[in-house]
């Protein structure tokens, strides 16, 4: 039976007009659909208690998506010249409408579920970005699925659930309607969005739910694509907890060590002893999470070489990522700021000249570049690069004959950190100190690579991404060996991110695991380091390490340096901000709405009470970073 059965023989003409109606039920029975296979792929995670709550509010979200979706609809049903049009045409372009519609139901199905595999939500702000970057989005699709064959069964099942309607349709539109029928069936419909509209306050007030997976299947993918990208840009003031400005600056001070207690004036940064003015190479490997690792008790040998590196180096082994993106890893490790609401800054305008980790080796003399093997227009990394202090090299510096491989992403990672050998021998040859800063790609969808590297074929899934962007950096670090330089370089490997950061809870802790290891077989002693540390933290503890003065704006802190007691760590999404200390982790979230969970040894969360005065603190750290980029208070130093 056809999803338009039902409506056979009514006399939808006297209601609203058949078509707005069957695209609404084919809206409501699609998202139905959606949300059962939602269901089957996290029926492992949700709580099933809860399901018919999930499924209740769920309804409401999808006709509140689907009122508003239908707005061209409607538009169309209110101008149309019914009178003027032979009824065949009128036929013919309504049921192309609905066809049209159907069709695109039956896509988001698709693209929601192939979403919810890699990200395990709905559409969030990573799809509102993603629109931007089509030919790397859409390359990166075609290559990781049967795209031709999707989008052909697709138009065969949409034929045969829209052939059965063409009959409701010519007997809906053989009698046009006047206009002053079709102006009233519009104002009720309008009367309807309004409804929708305050449907759409209860609804967000009334998703509270413990478990995130249950919150995601309440949702609707139209309904949070738009509340994403509504969301693009937040502003602290206006949607989280604040204090006053002066009180967070002063305590933001005390916090990041500023002597004064003003945390927008920079501090000097003294180091004991002689420089070590060492060459220093930062890979920022692509979703390399914690567990990945045998030194994390992976039983997989995915990562040989990065195992052996830890040994030989100074590994960190409770540092956590700032976010769940790319850029936010890169934002992080740069300009050592916590993470502020809503886009990274390394995609916002006015992100140029601010106070980096480029400037500091820049002020020291260094050669000073980023490398990336893919296109730098992507996600603004060159313009925020090549305007922070750093010369790009990305995928127009790389000659086609060191390119074994490339797919959407850009090169093989071996061919990326073969021109890095070269780019660090130039500025050896030079006679100066450099300062590379590499981000990879390969461990990331679809996971293709050079066949004969490693044991799992290419294109087999994330474990073969995962083992090939290990032999790319063990087969670097075996190449720089017999380089002149190699005695003094410090090489730092981290994550920018975790594979996955879904979790049953807004943020998952384990989620947001990174490794981070320190290899200078001349100058670092092997060993661990295992206090509890933020990915803002790096920048800071590289320049301790080498014995670097300096004055600095960073907000993070060397932890080699600095008191245990105050470890601590952020994580976030693009709404969600969390301030990790004591055991107990502290969100803050918009609507200015306060959240506290203690956070046990397996990273399992019960909620608590909040600690007011971690909340303080959590409060500074974010609001006062905030201020501090709005107002041009972060800049490079002369």
């Amino acid at each position: 039976m056809s999803i338009f059965s039902a409506f056979r023989g009514a006399r939808l003409r006297h209601v609203f007009g058949a078509l707005p109606l069957l695209l609404l039920a084919a809206f409501l029975a699609a998202s139905l659909v959606t949300r059962i296979g939602l269901l089957a792929l996290a029926w492992r995670d949700v709580d099933w208690r809860m399901v018919p709550v999930s499924f209740l509010l769920g309804t409401l979200y999808d006709l509140i998506a689907g009122a508003w979706s239908l707005v061209p609809v409607l538009l169309i049903y209110l101008l149309l010249p019914q009178r003027r049009l032979p009824g065949p045409l009128l036929q013919g372009v309504a049921l192309l409408l609905l066809a049209v519609s159907v069709y695109l139901l039956l896509f988001n199905f698709v693209s929601e579920l192939l979403f919810w595999q890699e990200f395990g939500v709905r559409y969030n702000f990573i799809a509102v970005d993603y629109l931007v970057y089509t030919t790397e989005v859409i390359g990166n699709i075609r290559q990781s699925y049967p795209v031709e064959k999707i989008l052909a069964g697709l138009l065969g099942l949409t034929l045969v659930l829209v052939w059965p309607a063409r009959r409701l349709l010519a007997a809906a539109l053989a009698q046009p309607q006047p206009f002053g029928a079709r102006l009233r069936h519009s104002a009720a419909w309008m009367l309807a969005l309004a409804v929708a509209w305050f449907g759409s306050n209860v609804a967000n007030a009334a998703n509270g739910f413990a478990n995130r997976y249950n919150a995601e299947l309440a949702g609707n993918g139209l309904h949070s694509f738009a509340a994403a990208f509504r969301n693009n840009e937040l502003d602290y003031a206006h949607f989280y907890l604040t204090r006053p400005s002066a009180e967070v600056r002063q305590t933001l001070g005390h916090l990041v060590a500023a002597g004064d207690g003003q945390s927008e004036q920079p501090r000097q940064v003294t180091a004991p002893g002689t420089e070590q003015r060492l060459n220093v190479v930062l890979i920022s490997v692509e979703s390399l999470s914690a567990d990945f690792l045998g030194k994390f008790g992976d039983h997989r040998n995915l990562t040989p070489n990065l195992d052996r590196l830890a040994d030989d180096g100074l590994l960190f082994t409770r540092l956590y990522a700032t976010g769940t993106r790319t850029v936010r890893g890169l934002e992080a490790l740069t300009l050592s700021v916590p993470p502020t609401p809503g886009q990274s800054i390394v995609k916002r305008p006015g992100n140029e000249h601010l106070f980096s980790l480029g400037s500091v080796f820049r002020n020291k003399g260094y050669d000073v570049r980023y490398a990336y093997g893919g296109y730098g227009y992507f996600d603004n990394m060159n313009a925020f690069f090549g305007n922070n202090d750093y010369r790009i090299v990305d995928r127009m510096s790389i000659p086609a004959s060191r390119i074994p491989f490339e797919n959407i992403w850009g090169v093989a990672d071996e061919a990326l950190f073969d021109q890095v050998l070269d780019e660090i021998d130039v500025s050896h040859r030079q006679g100066r100190r450099s300062f590379t800063h590499v981000m990879t790609t390969s461990n990331h969808r679809p996971f293709t690579y050079p066949e004969g590297r490693i044991d799992i074929p290419s294109h087999s899934g994330r474990e073969g991404g995962v083992k090939y962007t290990d032999y790319a950096i063990g087969r670097f670090i075996d190449m720089a060996r017999n380089k002149p330089w190699f005695r003094d370089t410090m090489f730092v490997i981290v994550a920018d991110h975790c594979a996955s950061s879904a979790g049953k809870t807004e943020l998952p802790v384990a989620r947001y695991h990174i490794p981070m290891i320190v290899y200078a077989p001349a100058h670092v002693r092997p060993g661990t380091v295992d206090r509890l540390a933020s990915q803002i933290d790096a920048a800071p503890t590289l320049l301790g390490m080498l014995n670097f003065s300096y004055a600095s704006r960073f907000i993070g802190r060397d932890i080699l340096h600095s008191p245990p007691g105050e470890d601590r760590a952020f994580i976030s999404t693009y709404q969600s901000l969390g301030y990790l200390k004591h055991g107990i982790l502290t969100v803050l979230q918009p609507r200015r709405q306060v959240t506290a969970y203690a956070i046990d040894a397996a990273s399992n969360p019960t909620p608590v009470p909040v600690d007011q005065k971690l909340l303080r603190e959590a409060i500074a750290y974010y609001q006062g970073t905030a201020e501090l980029v709005r107002d041009g208070n972060y800049r490079s130093l002369p």
